[in-house]
């Protein structure tokens, strides 16, 4: 096994915990056993995780928590970006000293994670960081990224297409408006008046959300609607519908609604990822930050990332 041992601590280090499933509260930074790479992994000294809705929303109760295969005590958070330092038997493909990023299902926010070499987000997975990305930036990638890319698939939006994105100021909005508009689509993207700057700014069309939104929508004379992504709930899909969208150029992220695709990240392009990182690299996509943490402070940045309010993503330093 090759191993870098720089910043080891007497074979502990540092992971957020929960000895109980609930809110931020129940977050704490512990000392905890380094885990080691085996046979087909590597370990990753991290340097950055970042923040997504999915990390409080299925560690907030006992039976969410099971959905996604966790138990207590469990860890916290998925999106991370670091440096390999150990890399276990029959791995190719990775050395000591790469930096990656990738995901590691309610674990990433840890001084180390383990993942498969050739893995998934459950068992973890990585990815080659460009040498132009930093690694705060590569740790907003994989979830949020992933997502955006397998809903934008759904849809195969074109130059002819006019997109109305519900939810287009969070973190899978960042990248669902640049990539529709990296696609040759007009984007109509939702969000309150104080975020209109935001969206002008990833290349969106603001309009206001709540009460009223069809007629809005309309009112800007865009001309036709052709797809729509909801990225929160279900309005967005609704509104789509009173447009007269067929379901089959509807697509969700966070509800099942009869007759409408849904998307997760799970489901993106094998190469989806990759191609992201490239365009962020080439500087053709860009990842707002909204918030840096030290990972002592876990619980006030989980706070701020649930609010919903954020305009990009939430970073803790480790």
């Amino acid at each position: 096994m090759q191993q870098h041992n720089d910043g080891l601590r007497n074979g502990t280090s540092r992971a957020v915990r929960l000895e109980s499933f609930g809110g931020p509260e129940a977050l704490t930074v512990q000392d905890v056993s380094e885990p080691q790479a085996g046979d087909g992994q590597i370990r990753v000294q991290v340097t950055a995780a970042s923040l997504n809705p999915m990390d409080w929303f299925m560690t907030a109760d006992a039976e969410t928590a099971a959905r996604f295969g966790l138990s207590l005590p469990a860890g916290f958070g998925t999106d991370y970006a670091g440096v390999v330092d150990q890399v276990g038997a029959g791995v190719s493909g990775y050395a000591v000293g790469n930096r990656v990023f990738g995901a590691a299902l309610s674990r990433a926010v840890a001084d180390f994670v383990v993942v498969d070499a050739d893995g998934n987000i459950a068992s973890g997975v990585a990815h080659h960081t460009p040498d132009d990305i930093d690694d705060r930036t590569a740790a907003t990638l994989s979830i949020a990224g992933s997502t955006a890319a397998a809903a934008l698939a759904v849809l195969d939006l074109g130059p002819d297409d006019t997109v109305l994105v519900g939810g287009a100021g969070g973190g899978v909005g960042v990248f669902a408006v640049q990539l529709a508009r990296i696609a040759g689509a007009r984007v109509i993207g939702t969000g309150s008046p104080s975020t209109a700057e935001h969206l002008r700014s990833l290349g969106a069309e603001p309009v206001a959300y709540g009460d009223g939104l069809t007629g809005r929508v309309r009112d800007l004379d865009a001309g036709p609607v052709t797809a729509a992504l909801d990225l929160h709930g279900t309005d967005t899909v609704h509104v789509a519908r009173e447009l007269g969208l067929p379901d089959g150029r509807i697509c969700t992220i966070a509800a099942v609604v009869d007759g409408v695709p849904a998307a997760n990240g799970a489901n993106a392009a094998p190469d989806a990822l990759d191609n992201i990182a490239a365009l962020v690299a080439a500087g053709r996509l860009r990842v707002p930050i909204a918030a840096t943490f030290p990972v002592e402070d876990i619980r006030a940045a989980v706070e701020l990332q649930a609010a919903r309010h954020v305009r990009g993503k939430v970073v803790i330093d480790l």
